[in-house]
């Protein structure tokens, strides 16, 4: 797919296409991956000043000091006002493609560039205008260049020794050169939720941290790019779990008075912001914040750009996003380190109602002094400190609770060009664990190898999937939704195996209260290592159509540790987890959502690490009265769900989850299991309304509760138009009810025609299709199972566009609930063509294709799971237009059927399809599916 514009423009309405364009248009001003490669270039000038202020110092790093690290040329201001022309050049040995520069005057207000021209070596040249006489950047964006060098010439300017602080160029996507530099993080950062953001996190590093700048949970929470403060730097983003803030200001700051105080303007202009690493600018304070991670650590880089008393602002108490920080205890260690804990209680949507965090911080120079604060109460120099328990509602009307601000100052007289740097480790076990991860993860003060060892270990694991062809901006939309997917979810044991279990509370609601930390340790291999890790995570609700499959594509290790931590969960407590929170449960959501995960890992052949027959017996518990999947008599002697919150919702759910497990039954040669599973996974069909040729919630007595298809009435998030296909383990039995495919189909693909103007979103509960929000997200490929592909073809090649095909930060992943992975999971799915519409969980599974937007993917397989090296998919004759495919060869023998077997996947090889313009109908319909 060769036309960058027209690949995002697809067969989408007007006023869509519209829209659209404007995302293209608005790339440059939001692009937030690369690094600025002007530092990898030699500068070169008119006559400087003096050796002080020499040409290098235009691309040397350092931006915002004044007098240090600039530029500055011998010009002096005639009688009449002229200026000289001074100019400076940068000169890469390389061609470089290029699409924005960043200027940077100097900060003396007596020297001011106001304006000059870009020249470049390819012959064009770029006006500049209206640069500020303050420092602040003058960002400059135009269409790809490929160019060996810069020329930017002063052409007006008021005073003598004009000159710059900095030049930044960045380079356009054509020129990017690894997965890392193709992820946006802004993406729909102005609807995410407070752990949808987290630049310093190693893939499922137990420590997430983040700037803040929304202090709320969802709909735009956390890091918003809306937002011009920052609020601080919590150091943990999870599934209801927040803590440890820090902060570092200059000048004279009364830390009592909170973040509303101490927050401080910035900019995105010369802001990076990429997986592993984040760097901005304090307007208010004149202080650079680098922040890079290891997987328990992480490490903070400030760098002054002026003279000040600096106070690095440690907040151990109060609201932050998604929980409260009370109870704290800090004690100084050393004039370089600080240890102690806080606990963190009030979450909005269930877990343990108090769960302890842990932490040690490290400075690599003295602190002058350590002053604290408890409330609006100051306290100097203080070695020990100890917080207030409790909290109060934070805003009338809002179930979010709030505590008094507490914490510690360390403070340092610094000058201009110093650097300081801070290390924070945390543990949910014990001060000593904090540290130990801390000495075993980060035992040195290198913040640059740290930072060079996350983007390698981000580029190993988004690289496992590599694309070529399609648009620019299907790119970065494929590499951010892979980092999502390996984002969101995080470790919870320490570096020696140790991990907080708290499921020893009573169940109230969604929550778990009165759980007492037990601290337990991670089964261990003969060699002494962690066999697993544990997880704190957002609800596994129906990942069967997202994370189930692509982690088992590419990462199947993650797919088999995920397994084994939720059975462990069980272990601890009876029960499998639906979103498990610290070690404990949170009853987010609805049925077993583990079962189908774990069914999944085990028909690949890649649960390994907790015995199958173990698992299975503790999935059969938790499908049974008392589990988690909450079997009543109703649903075993009914078949269903009657009344009550969402009852048609948890009955398709349950039905596909009793399904999954008699899968498993059936291999593990459970006769007897198999058959009652699979007789229960029927239940579904009463609920079918022959009237309305769709399912619709009953009550007690066996009659529809309502007839509105568009009432989310008896559903869980949905509606009868948009949850009736999540059958996905019988659609042959749901087209029988409805009397064939032709009708089957012709309802769906009027549901999807009734969504199109919308681009397929809705809010909860509204609306004919909805991609914004999980019951939705396997509709477009029910037409595979219903005889008709091609129509699988079109509308999963339009909704990829329409609903994920966003770039900005208030478009990409429809808006309403990308909970850590799963939207960014079934688009990035439908962008590599691959799908499974029974999430991989049948005896043997199959993967089901669809119409890439690339035109080659290549995915290296795993090697302690899969023995085949890479799995390659070949698009020919790709195109905007060319959606449908005409034939396919796997291994070079034809494919007639629309999937084929993860048994061939495991092996390797090349699936090539060839694509045209009108659809094939003899394709796909052949072989039925094992």
């Amino acid at each position: 797919m060769k036309d960058k514009t027209k690949g995002i423009l697809f067969a989408i309405q007007p006023k869509a296409a519209i829209v659209i364009l404007l995302f293209i248009m608005m790339l440059n001003k939001v692009l937030a991956g690369p690094d600025n490669i002007a530092l990898t270039a030699k500068a070169k000038a008119s006559a400087s000043l003096d050796d002080d202020f020499k040409a290098s110092n235009v691309n040397d790093g350092l931006v915002y000091y004044d007098k240090l690290g600039e530029w500055s040329s011998d010009s002096k201001m005639n009688f009449w006002g002229g200026v000289n022309y001074p100019w400076v050049q940068l000169d890469w040995e390389e061609s470089q493609t290029i699409n924005k520069i960043i200027i940077y005057d100097r900060l003396s207000l007596k020297s001011h560039t106001a304006g000059g021209t870009l020249f470049f070596s390819d012959g064009t040249q770029i006006s500049v205008t209206a640069i500020a006489n303050n420092g602040t950047p003058k960002t400059i964006e135009f269409p790809d260049k490929k160019v060996r060098w810069v020329k930017f010439q002063v052409t007006d300017g008021d005073g003598d020794n004009l000159g710059l602080s900095e030049i930044e160029v960045y380079p356009a996507p054509e020129d990017y050169k690894d997965p890392v530099s193709w992820v946006d993080p802004y993406i729909e950062t102005t609807r995410g939720r407070y752990f949808f953001f987290v630049t310093g996190s190693r893939p499922f590093g137990m420590i997430g941290a983040a700037p803040m700048t929304r202090n709320k949970n969802q709909m735009g929470g956390g890091y918003n790019y809306n937002s011009t403060e920052i609020l601080g730097f919590p150091q943990v983003h999870g599934w209801m779990l927040s803590g440890i803030d820090i902060m570092p200001t200059t000048g004279d700051v009364d830390p009592s008075k909170g973040e509303q105080y101490w927050k401080s303007q910035f900019s995105h202009a010369g802001e990076i912001v990429q997986p592993g690493y984040h760097k901005l600018f304090l307007d208010k304070y004149k202080t650079w914040v680098e922040q890079t991670s290891t997987d328990r650590v992480s490490i903070y880089r400030f760098k002054y750009a002026q003279d000040a008393t600096a106070k690095i602002l440690v907040n151990l108490g109060g609201y932050i996003a998604t929980s409260t920080m009370t109870d704290a205890r800090v004690a100084k260690v050393s004039n370089k380190e600080i240890e102690g804990s806080i606990n963190t209680t009030g979450r909005l949507w269930g877990g343990p109602d108090n769960v302890k965090i842990f932490f040690v911080a490290q400075f690599d120079r003295s602190f002058d002094s350590l002053d604290g604060w408890v409330g609006d109460v100051q306290y100097k120099d203080v070695s020990k400190l100890t917080g207030k328990s409790g909290s109060s509602p934070k805003n009338e009307g809002q179930s979010y609770r709030d505590a008094p601000t507490t914490g510690v100052s360390a403070i340092y007289n610094v000058k201009q060009g110093d650097e300081l740097q801070m290390k924070i480790a945390i543990s949910y076990t014990s001060i000593e664990n904090a540290r130990n991860n801390l000495v075993q993860e980060c035992n040195n003060w290198d913040f640059d190898s740290v930072r060079e060892d996350s983007k390698r270990e981000w580029n190993e694991w988004l690289g496992r999937i590599d694309v070529k062809g399609g648009a620019d901006t299907q790119k970065i939309k494929f590499y951010t939704d892979l980092w999502h997917v390996l984002l969101g979810r995080h470790k919870i044991d320490d570096y020696s195996g140790d991990y907080p279990d708290y499921t020893q509370g009573e169940r109230k609601g969604s929550h778990t209260v009165n759980a007492e930390l037990i601290v337990r340790t991670v089964p261990k291999t003969e060699t002494g290592k962690p066999k697993f890790h544990m997880y704190n995570s957002d609800a596994f609700w129906l990942t069967q159509w997202n994370l189930n499959i692509l982690w088992g594509l590419a990462w199947p290790e993650v797919l088999d540790e995920f397994s084994a931590s939720l059975v462990q969960y069980a272990d601890n407590g009876k029960l499998l987890p639906r979103g498990p929170n610290a070690g404990g449960y949170s009853y987010i959501m609805t049925g077993c959502p583990a079962t189908p995960l774990i069914v999944s890992a085990f028909t690949k052949g890649i649960l390994t690490k907790v015995d199958s027959n173990h698992a299975y017996d503790v999935m059969k518990r938790n499908h049974m009265p008392g589990g988690m999947l909450e079997a009543n008599d109703q649903y075993i002697k009914k078949g269903y769900f009657v009344e009550g919150w969402g009852s048609a919702g948890r009955t398709l759910e349950a039905c596909f989850q009793d399904w999954a497990l008699a899968q498993m039954a059936t291999g593990l040669k459970r006769t007897k299991d198999a058959k009652y599973f699979l007789n229960r996974s029927t239940g579904w069909k009463h609920l079918y309304n022959e009237q309305q040729k769709l399912i619709f919630p009953k009550n007690e007595d066996g009659e529809f509760l309502h007839s509105d298809p568009l009432s989310g009435n008896g559903w869980v998030e949905a509606n009868s138009w948009q949850a009736t296909w999540s059958v996905s383990h019988d659609i042959p039995g749901l087209s029988k009810l409805m009397g064939g495919n032709d009708t089957l189909c012709r309802n769906l693909n009027y549901a999807f025609e009734q969504a199109e103007p919308t681009d397929f979103v809705f809010g909860y509960g509204d609306g004919y299709i909805s991609y914004a929000n999980q019951p939705g997200c396997s509709n477009a490929h029910v037409f595979n199972y219903a005889g008709k592909p091609w129509l699988t073809q079109y509308w999963v090649r339009k909704v990829n566009e329409q609903a994920y095909g966003g770039i900005t930060p208030d478009k990409g992943y429809g808006g309403h609930d990308e909970d850590q992975g799963q939207m960014g999971g079934v688009s990035a799915l439908m962008s590599i063509g691959l799908f499974s519409l029974r999430g991989t969980a049948s005896l043997k599974p199959v993967y089901d294709i669809t119409s890439p937007v690339f035109d080659e993917v290549t995915i290296t397989l795993d090697p302690k799971y899969y023995p085949g090296g890479k799995f390659v998919i070949k698009t020919h004759n790709n195109s905007v237009d060319n959606i449908y495919i005409q034939k396919a060869i796997l291994d070079g023998k034809v494919l007639d059927q629309f999937w084929f077997d993860h048994s061939d996947y495991v092996k390797g090889g090349t699936l090539e399809l060839w694509q045209g313009p009108m659809p094939n109908k003899n394709w796909g319909i052949g072989k039925t599916l094992p």
